[in-house]
C-alpha cells in the first residue's frame, strides 16, 4: 500500500514537471509563444510597415545622356524642389551609358516598378536628355512602360540619329547614328507609342543633334527653345518652367476634380 502511494506521487512529479517544460517550450500548441506568427524575434509582435510617403506630384525619374551622369539633373531638380517637389518625388541615377540603350530600358523597367512600390504612386513623369530620350521610348513601347508612364520629356533627344554618334564606337553611339536598326525599329509605326504624353525641346544652335530635326517626334508637343547650347537644355530656366508645367499638369487637373 505505501508503495502504491509512492508511485502514485512519482507519476504526479513526473506530470507536473513535463507540463512545466512543455509551458516553457515554443509550442505549436501556444498561441503566444514565440514561434507564433505575431511575434517577431525577440518575442515583440512585428510592427506594421510604415504606410507610403504621401505624394502630391508623379515621381519624376531622370534618365541623362551619353558621356554624362546623374550630375546632369543637379540644376533641374534643385529647381523641382525649391517649386514643392519632395526628394521621395525626384529620383536621379547613372547607368552605364557605353551599354546598349535596350539594356538601358531593362534598367529603367526596374528602376520604375520599384519607385511605384515604394512611393504607392500609379505613374511616373521621365525626363531626359540627348541619348536618354532612346532608353526611355523603348521601354514604353517594347518592355510594358505604357501604362506606368504618364510625361515622357525629350531634352535634345537624338530620336532620329545624329551625325555626331559617329565620332564614338561604343554600342549605344552606333545605335545612335542615323537610320541605325535600333533607330528604325523604335520609331517604325508609331514614333510617340502608347499613353504617355510625349514632349520635346529643341534648339536650332545644338551642337551634338544633327541635323536638328531628329529631336522631333511625330504626335509629341514639339517646342522649338531659343538659341542655346546642348547642354543648356537642362539648365535654362524658361524651359524648366515649360517641362515643370508640363508634368504638373495631370496633377492639377486630378487636384481639381
Amino acid at each position: 500500500m505505501r508503495l502504491s502511494s509512492h508511485r502514485a506521487v512519482a507519476h504526479v512529479a513526473a506530470l507536473v514537471a513535463l507540463l512545466s517544460v512543455a509551458a516553457c517550450s515554443d509550442s505549436p500548441f501556444d498561441p503566444l509563444g514565440p514561434t507564433a506568427p505575431s511575434f517577431a524575434r525577440g518575442g515583440k509582435p512585428k510592427p506594421p510597415p510604415p504606410p507610403p510617403p504621401t505624394l502630391t506630384h508623379d515621381p519624376i525619374l531622370f534618365i541623362h545622356g551619353w558621356n554624362a551622369s546623374s550630375s546632369t539633373w543637379s540644376t533641374m531638380v534643385s529647381r523641382f524642389t525649391a517649386d514643392g517637389w519632395t526628394s521621395n518625388e525626384l529620383v536621379n541615377w547613372s547607368y552605364n551609358y557605353r551599354q546598349s540603350n535596350a539594356t538601358t530600358a531593362a534598367q529603367i523597367q526596374q528602376k520604375v516598378d520599384s519607385i511605384l512600390r515604394a512611393t504607392g504612386a500609379t505613374k511616373v513623369d521621365i525626363i531626359t536628355h540627348s541619348m536618354g530620350t532612346l532608353s526611355a521610348r523603348y521601354y514604353v513601347r517594347n518592355l510594358g512602360g505604357d501604362g506606368k508612364v504618364d510625361a515622357l520629356v525629350s531634352l535634345g533627344g537624338a530620336n532620329h540619329g545624329t551625325t555626331t554618334a559617329g565620332l564614338c564606337f561604343d554600342v549605344s553611339c552606333v545605335e545612335m547614328r542615323p537610320n541605325s536598326t535600333f533607330l528604325n525599329n523604335l520609331n517604325s509605326t508609331d514614333e510617340t507609342w502608347g499613353t504617355p504624353r510625349y514632349a520635346t525641346w529643341w534648339s536650332d544652335c545644338d551642337e551634338v543633334i544633327n541635323p536638328h530635326s531628329s529631336v522631333v517626334l511625330n504626335g509629341a508637343v514639339n517646342t522649338q527653345t531659343a538659341c542655346m547650347s546642348h547642354s543648356s537644355l537642362h539648365e535654362d530656366a524658361v524651359v524648366y518652367q515649360q517641362v515643370r508645367d508640363l508634368v504638373n499638369t495631370a496633377a492639377t487637373l486630378a487636384s481639381a476634380q
